[in-house]
């Protein structure tokens, strides 16, 4: 989720296009593939990037959520992370009808030839699950 708090919203005014994004204070995860080049997508149109810049970089969700908080900047965060923080309105999500595409789930493990069975069917079945419900 892209989210910033209500300070910042006051402080900066509320993005309603992502283009917007790149005049406005970002939070860079660098984690993401693609660092501060942001790749947004809706059912409507085709994936629009959007280089966008901040003082802060920060390779943890959980810091980035903590930065997003305190101020420092608009941000991308796992919405498992902020859920909480937007249901109190802690948080403001914004730009909700986009997405941002940058995100994956990977599992590691040892060489396949070494790979106990039961490691296998669990990434097999996650892999289904997060196939099946990718609108959940």
């Amino acid at each position: 989720m892209l989210c910033g708090s209500p300070e910042l919203i006051e402080r900066v005014g509320r993005p309603t296009r992502p283009e917007q994004l790149t005049a406005l204070p970002c939070i860079i995860d660098t984690n993401n593939r693609s660092r501060n080049n942001w790749q947004f997508y809706n059912e409507n149109g085709p994936t629009l990037s959007v280089q966008v810049s901040g003082k802060v970089e920060i390779n943890s969700p959980l810091t980035t959520r903590r930065a997003v908080l305190a101020g420092l900047g608009f941000g991308s965060v796992p919405d498992f992370v902020v859920k909480q923080d937007i249901e109190t309105g802690r948080l403001i999500s914004i730009l909700d009808e986009f997405a941002l595409r940058d995100g994956g789930i990977y599992a590691v493990y040892p060489h396949r030839r070494y790979l106990p069975a039961k490691v296998r069917v669990l990434v097999d079945y996650l892999a289904k699950w997060f196939k099946d419900n990718r609108n959940v």
